[in-house]
């Protein structure tokens, strides 16, 4: 099973290789236009980064519970970036 720290280098290395900016990651993610990534929008990202099936709903709750701190369930722009920069 992957470790937190090799599941946050493969998600870097996703949003770092494919856009030029932080904010251009989040937009791409953020299918329905809401301001907010959902657990199916996180799903997607861990899938471009290449996480096992499996794992992506185990870690997508787990990054939810980590930076989402308004308590909608979902990470918006402000938490994306806060939890980009701590990886």
């Amino acid at each position: 099973m992957a470790s937190k720290k090799e599941i946050l280098r493969k998600i870097k290395i996703v949003l770092t290789q494919n856009f030029e900016t932080e904010e251009e990651a989040f937009n791409f993610f953020d299918k329905n236009k809401d301001g907010k990534l959902s657990k199916r929008e996180i799903i997607t990202l861990l899938k471009a980064a290449g996480i096992n099936g499996f794992l992506r709903g185990i870690v997508s709750k787990k990054l939810i519970e980590a930076y989402d701190e308004n308590g909608d369930d979902k990470v918006n722009w402000k938490e994306f970036k806060k939890a980009i920069k701590k990886m």
